[in-house]
């Protein structure tokens, strides 16, 4: 009784890695990566590959369960709804069943939806929030059933921003799609940038690719505030304060345009701007730009010249970039470099960022935004995902009466952590949490509900770093009671009455929908064929068609995987914007109030605002490299591998304020503090202090590093400004025996 289940993995990483899951007697035995999966290539990361301690960790949340006790990590609540205890107990030492009840799922879904009805009769149907996002990136459990079903109620709708938006908007305003430069490429780079990409730490299928071009003679360049695993093994690594990218980019195009290297011909055949983007960056001689970001003219002009020169030579952006006030232009700005030089007219050349625009699946018809004319006869109100701390505690036109979150941990994973906490603990807020774990979000929750992890449901998953689609089959069947995303909200729809047919269709019949797309690069691409193995878009613009057409890339190699051609999606332009051209000046930035070709503007938290002054340290909110976000926080396996609960420091800051490695120390500023071991080392520039994301019911007083991060939002895509922060940093005050911090039960 012994069978492998091809599956795929979908968590927020680029890779969706093809998986094979061998599984005994009903149980999985093993995980590997797919050996047959051209990015993959038969490896995992280190966290997927321990994905059984996952599936079968004792903490799993198995049943429907209930609270009893007051809401809150620190245990100075009732173990009875009004039963105060006195004195603080540490959260160890609470019973299991002094907090939570077992209930059956009929209890669950008639206690949640009697609430949904109350709260929707007093306050009107958009008095209900759902709050979700990247927990799962599979399309089905990740947005399908759950989108009907709020849609269909009526309730408010979430604007997801929280990660990529400002980064795609900057990517869309120059190229119009979320394509770029396919992973396999890579390998025929001679000239190779990860800017604010750890590939090491999050995207490490694509670091095999490198490392064959470096092998060739290719030269790999980090450009980083934060010495990451990557800039490590990098051949020339450029520390960059944070926040600085536009300028670093603009800087750049004043040397490569000053000095004629620019490509002429692409520029004015595929480009739109080109003379108002020279004006532009006139603006900005290394000179000015090294007192921005730190690295000197010298290296800025060599990094300009190698990168113009050296050809082909590629970009490998990542999100970090936009989590800074102005991180829409400086992704903008990043993205023009490959414009001006040609190089999407190459293998191995361009830029990729996201290539999530490839499938254009039908997900209109699995989302079902019409059904909110059922409900409400027009369009629900829109409530940001990042300001969750302002949306519980002041928003009042409903208020927010009830909560349902899933594929999400916001009370981890939200920027100013303490208001959104003060939210989540209101009395009259009721929340549903449907979840793999008691994370720090379920603290808070009145109901949580047991969620299957993706070996225990089907789904469809397409990725964000190639371009290929697959089926991910169900290896086991749910343990416990666990319920997919799928499931639970069909249960909801027929608990609330709903009709509709959408309601009633299968897993296979919503994939078939998904993939029932007008696409072309999607052109015979069926579910049949997806079970059988991972399947790449049938491009359009190959280099084979370049080259039998005698254009740009006729003389290229061909990639050796599957004998798949190198896909080129701008070599004869198709850029997927207004005007068809690579936007160097855009009318729609314009008509926004924003600059309409590109410019640098120090974030209102930097070393350059007036805020430094009495917060000299800029913080990087850092995501750990044996996590994702705050998934695999809780893996005893996994926390192994991370140094948890730290500060970076370099020697230069952390001299005079007295603080030693090893010291405990108060990180500060007028949102929060949070208490961190000082790691004094050279990971960090002076100026700049680094921790990373954890549980804040992992860390003393409960306090998580989202405790010092704002709410306030990006210049394009109102995404999250996680990385324009600014902290103090002191020796710790040494604490009297018996007290203890944290957020009250109350």
């Amino acid at each position: 009784m012994k069978k492998v289940a091809h599956a795929a993995c979908p968590h927020d990483c680029p890779d969706a890695c093809g998986v094979l899951i061998t599984v005994e007697d009903g149980r999985a035995t093993k995980i590997q990566g797919d050996p047959e999966h051209p990015v993959t290539c038969g490896f995992l990361c280190a966290k997927v590959a321990k994905y059984l301690d996952r599936v079968y960790s004792p903490e799993r949340v198995l049943y429907p369960m209930r609270r009893v006790a007051l809401k809150g990590p620190v245990a100075q609540r009732s173990f009875a709804p009004h039963d105060r205890v006195k004195d603080p107990v540490p959260h160890e030492q609470i019973s299991h069943d002094q907090i939570w009840q077992r209930i059956s799922w009929d209890e669950a879904l008639d206690e949640i939806t009697a609430r949904f009805r109350a709260v929707a009769a007093e306050f009107g149907s958009e008095a209900i929030l759902p709050y979700s996002y990247g927990g799962t990136l599979a399309t089905l459990n990740g947005a399908s059933m759950d989108r009907r079903f709020f849609h269909r109620m009526g309730a408010s709708q979430l604007d997801r921003t929280i990660c990529s938006a400002a980064g795609e908007a900057g990517l869309k305003s120059v190229l119009g799609a979320k394509l770029g430069t396919e992973p396999e490429q890579f390998r025929h780079s001679k000239y190779i940038i990860a800017w604010a990409s750890n590939i090491h730490g999050n995207n490490v299928h694509l670091w095999p690719f490198i490392a064959e071009a470096r092998r060739n003679g290719a030269k790999l360049v980090v450009i980083d505030p934060y010495r990451t695993r990557t800039a490590a093994c990098a051949d020339w690594y450029l520390p960059i304060n944070p926040g600085t990218d536009a300028a670093l980019a603009l800087g750049m195009m004043h040397v490569i345009i000053g000095e004629n290297l620019h490509d002429a011909d692409y520029v004015s055949k595929y480009t739109l701007g080109f003379e108002q983007l020279r004006e532009r960056v006139k603006e900005y001689p290394p000179e000015r730009v090294a007192s921005w970001t730190g690295i000197s003219a010298a290296d800025i002009r060599k990094l300009a010249m190698e990168y113009a020169t050296t050809r082909p030579s590629v970009i490998r952006l990542n999100y970090g970039v936009q989590r800074s006030e102005r991180g829409g232009m400086a992704t903008r700005a990043v993205v023009m470099l490959p414009c001006i030089i040609g190089s999407w007219k190459e293998v191995g050349g361009g830029l990729q960022m996201s290539l999530s625009g490839g499938a254009d699946l039908n997900t209109e018809a699995l989302k079902r935004p019409d059904l909110m004319k059922t409900a409400l006869g027009r369009e629900a109100r829109v409530l940001n995902m990042v300001e969750l701390g302002r949306v519980l505690n002041t928003v009042d036109d409903p208020p927010v009466k009830a909560l349902f979150v899933y594929n999400s941990n916001p009370a981890a994973v939200c920027p100013q952590h303490n208001e959104v906490v003060r939210g989540l603990l209101r009395p009259d807020l009721f929340t549903a949490v449907h979840e793999q774990f008691f994370t720090d979000t379920t603290d808070y929750a009145d109901i949580v509900l047991p969620a299957t992890t993706f070996f225990e449901h089907k789904d469809l998953q397409k990725a964000y770093g190639h371009y290929y689609l697959q089926v991910s089959n169900q290896a086991i069947e749910p343990l416990g009671e666990c319920r997919s995303n799928v499931e639970l909200f069909r249960a909801m729809a027929q608990r609330m009455g709903f009709e509709d047919e959408c309601f009633h269709e299968t897993v296979d019949e919503m994939i078939d929908l998904a993939l029932d797309s007008n696409d072309p690069w999607m052109d015979g691409i069926d579910r049949e064929r997806l079970e059988r193995g991972q399947v790449r878009l049938k491009f359009q613009a190959s280099a084979a068609e370049l080259r039998s057409a005698g254009q740009p890339g006729a003389d290229v190699p061909t990639c050796s995987d599957k004998n798949a051609e190198p896909f080129l999606p701008f070599a004869q332009g198709g850029f997927r914007t207004a005007s068809g051209k690579a936007e160097l000046y855009s009318e729609a930035l314009k008509a926004q109030g924003l600059d309409p070709v590109a410019e640098f503007t120090p974030p209102s938290e930097s070393r350059h605002s007036e805020k430094h002054k009495t917060l000299p340290l800029e913080l990087l909110a850092r995501k750990a490299d044996n996590f994702l976000n705050s998934t695999f926080s809780n893996l005893p396996s996994l926390q192994k591998m991370e140094e948890l609960g730290i500060l970076e420091i370099c020697a230069d800051d952390a001299r005079p304020r007295g603080i030693r490695s090893g010291d405990r120390v108060r990180v500060f500023n007028e949102r929060g503090e949070i208490s961190l071991k000082a790691h004094v080392d050279g990971k960090v520039q002076p100026g700049v202090v680094s921790a990373q994301l954890n549980w804040a019911k992992m860390t003393p007083g409960f306090q998580s590093i989202n405790s010092l991060t704002s709410e306030k939002l990006t210049d394009m895509g109102n995404s999250a400004t996680f990385y324009s922060v600014l902290v103090e940093v002191e020796l710790a005050k040494p604490e009297i025996r018996g007290q203890r911090s944290g957020v009250s039960g109350q």
